[in-house]
């Protein structure tokens, strides 16, 4: 949704500039209660009831607060009320993204999906970063998703680049070829 990225974008470069302006911000802690504010402001009943016009800009406040893991810094609360009083609480997914390409490109880095068919052991995720790394020529900050309908093998997915070595793959290729 272009809307909500052009929504979202200043709010992450505002946090963004915020963070590094201050010097006892770090962006790691940053990044990691905004993406558990975002994940709570993707269930459906937080945004039925945010979006309900009797339910109050501070009820909606109280229950983020109220619901989030650990306690919020005051950054935190600071961001999430001008979210919330702005109505921008269907926005808070695409800033906690926006917000992490801007922490990778200021550490040289990028997210990646995995998504594999079975479970990864931690030497063969190690083995298979560093090759990654190799291919991409940048630091990749890894995740796992399964997905068994993969069958066998990886598919990378870094930004817009996707990797994709799993047997699903070769398995539509083989058959693209046969029917050419």
């Amino acid at each position: 949704m272009a809307e909500l990225a052009t929504i979202a974008r200043p709010y992450a470069e505002a946090l963004f500039k915020a963070c590094a302006a201050s010097s006892g911000a770090d962006l790691a802690a940053t990044a990691s209660w905004l993406n558990e504010l975002a994940l709570i402001a993707d269930n459906s009943q937080v945004r039925q009831l945010a979006d309900n016009p009797k339910v109050t800009a501070d009820q909606v406040f109280d229950l983020f607060v109220g619901v989030a893991r650990s306690a919020l810094p005051d950054m935190a609360r600071n961001f999430l009320r001008t979210v919330i009083d702005n109505g921008r609480i269907a926005a808070l997914s695409e800033v906690a993204a926006q917000f992490r390409v801007l922490v990778n490109s200021r550490n040289g880095s990028s997210d990646a999906i995995v998504h594999s068919a079975f479970p990864m052991e931690p030497s063969a995720l190690t083995e298979l970063s560093a090759a990654l790394e190799k291919r991409f020529g940048r630091k990749l900050n890894l995740s796992v998703q399964l997905d068994p309908s993969l069958i066998g093998g990886v598919r990378v997915v870094v930004g817009d680049e996707v990797l994709d070595t799993s047997v699903k793959a070769r398995l539509e290729q083989m058959k693209a070829a046969l029917i050419a």
